[in-house]
């Protein structure tokens, strides 16, 4: 089941408060920025760079962080991304309460998995 009209706004409010902190400024957003996807029960958060062929217009897409709600247990899945390119539990806060909670686990950062 995918979220409710509620649900929507507390996520994209409090991982668009986290992405604005965490941005480049304006000026450099052409070369490196950040933005949010939600699929189902997921929020991602994807690092965005202009694709390395040199094609204007192309961009490619890295994984930082995931959050899955499982709604039965309203708890939310931390994940990140390995070099691997899957994701993987984020081992030290597996699981947290809040969408907003998720959001300072992955600012914190503290074993560099999240931004290197």
């Amino acid at each position: 089941m995918a979220f409710t009209e509620l649900e929507l706004a507390r996520v994209r409010r409090a991982v668009g408060t986290f992405l604005d902190k965490r941005r480049p400024p304006p000026h450099l957003r052409a070369q490196l920025d950040f933005e949010l996807r939600i699929a189902g029960q997921s929020v991602e958060i994807l690092e965005v760079r202009p694709a390395d062929l040199g094609r204007p217009g192309e961009f490619t897409e890295h994984g930082v962080a995931k959050s899955t709600y499982v709604r039965t247990r309203r708890v939310w899945r931390v994940f990140w991304m390995r070099r691997v390119l899957k994701w993987h539990r984020y081992d030290p806060a597996p699981e947290v309460d809040a969408i907003d909670a998720f959001c300072a686990v992955v600012d914190e950062d503290t074993f560099g998995c999240f931004f290197g």
